[in-house]
């Protein structure tokens, strides 16, 4: 969430926010009408406590004085309660009012955002070579030589679901193998966490009526699946004050990731582009404020070594404004090339969050004197299933067999995989 007293102090940065990111700017005036109403009744019931209590004290002064005040002061002592009881439920109500909308209001863009929508998207750098078309894409070519299974799947689990087989099996594991030891070697803490969580405990990490589309929900329980490692990673010191010593905390999370993809019909319906499960390993960070950018520097080199050693051509794209999530003040994006649709698509991003999530999960440090809220990063160092499309399409050769980037073959244990006979 954004810091209170910018939007009571500076409502107009709060709307200008909301207009840079395409979104209705009158919620800031709905919020600071349910916050000073929150506010007058507040200041109402916390005066009729302090009278409480003082009449409390009268009361004892005038047992011992016999004073002629006494059935007064007995008679508002009886009727405070039930009116501090209606102002505390008023004030229930309001605060839940206020912190709904509060939850709802996106982060602050960083000023090196381009304003607009998706069309004003700025591409940074290219990194190797685009290589020619070629006729069949991914789902083609893996189902040609026996590597996944979608027809089968989509009988047994529905559309978007996938059997990987064979040398896939080994390829996607490779890569999970080669990102955890490229990580684990930059002192990144590998983590593998809980594949669900509690509502609450997402909310933390998300603007969770914009996100509740696309993840699974447990029927009878207050548990979803992870639509990925991120949600659980930010959970990981969620209502704790972490000693200023032990920043930054570095984490490369390990997990599958659960996905409805809802309103993506149509589109990447064919291989294992787009699905509704994937594995994929994210790097996560908790940084004082001042280590923000670096840390966030540091995460993006990261993901471009990575690339690199994988041998696709990929660019970084910096999102507009528009098409920035609610959470990020400023979002990289990684795109590889896919030769069969002569096109970047992308494979992952990189988020600067600011305090945005750690005021909603209430992840703090301690700063000297002072108790402060961290700063939050994250990274999808890789998407496996994403990145063995792309390294398929780009590694293919001439006689139908695919080239495995060097950086895997020691987990894979070969250069290169054919059609199973």
């Amino acid at each position: 969430m954004i810091d209170i007293k910018i939007i009571r102090e500076k409502p107009r940065l709060v709307e200008e926010n909301l207009r840079k990111r395409l979104k209705d700017e009158t919620i800031v005036k709905e919020f600071l009408k349910v916050d000073n109403n929150w506010r007058v009744i507040k200041k109402e019931t916390d005066e009729l406590k302090a009278r409480r209590n003082f009449i409390s004290k009268e009361i004892n002064k005038a047992k011992k004085s016999n004073s002629p005040n006494m059935a007064a002061l007995l008679k508002e002592a009886k009727e405070i309660p039930g009116e501090i009881g209606k102002k505390d439920s008023m004030l229930n109500s309001l605060e839940e009012m206020k912190l709904s909308i509060w939850k709802k209001l996106p982060n602050l863009i960083d000023k090196s955002v381009p304003v607009g929508d998706a069309s004003k998207n700025k591409v940074l750098k290219k990194y190797g070579r685009a290589s020619k078309k070629i006729k069949e894409g991914h789902a083609e070519i893996m189902e040609n030589m026996e590597l996944i299974d979608t027809k089968k799947a989509a009988e047994v689990a529905g559309s978007r679901f996938y059997y990987l087989k064979n040398d896939l099996v080994r390829l996607n594991y490779a890569i999970i193998s080669f990102a955890l030891d490229f990580l684990q070697k930059k002192n990144f803490e590998l983590v593998q966490p809980p594949y669900m969580l509690k509502k609450e405990v997402l909310e933390g990490a998300i603007t969770f009526d914009v996100f509740e589309d696309s993840i699974y929900k447990i029927e009878g329980e207050d548990l979803y699946l992870i639509g990925t490692a991120e949600h659980a990673l930010n959970a990981l010191h969620s209502n704790e004050t972490i000693n200023s010593k032990e920043l930054p905390l570095r984490y490369a999370g390990i997990s599958p990731c659960f996905r409805k993809e809802a309103g993506a019909h149509g589109k990447d319906t064919k291989g294992i582009f787009r699905t509704h499960q994937f594995e994929k390993v994210e790097q996560f960070v908790f940084c004082k404020p001042k280590d923000g950018w670096k840390e966030f520097n540091l995460i993006l080199k990261n993901s471009v070594e990575l690339y690199k050693k994988l041998e696709i051509p990929f660019r970084t794209v910096v999102l507009a404004s528009g098409d920035t999530g609610n959470v990020p003040t400023k979002t990289i994006d990684f795109e590889g090339w896919f030769p069969s649709q002569g096109e970047y698509r992308e494979l992952g991003s990189c988020s600067n969050c600011l305090d945005y999530q750690a005021r909603r999960s209430n992840t703090r440090f301690q700063d000297g004197g002072d108790i402060k809220f961290v700063y939050t990063l994250n990274n999808t160092a890789i998407a496996t299933e994403r990145m063995m499309t792309c390294i398929i399409e780009n590694h293919i050769q001439k006689d139908g067999s695919i080239k495995i980037p060097k950086a895997l073959w020691k987990y894979m244990g070969k250069r290169i995989f054919v059609k199973k006979k």
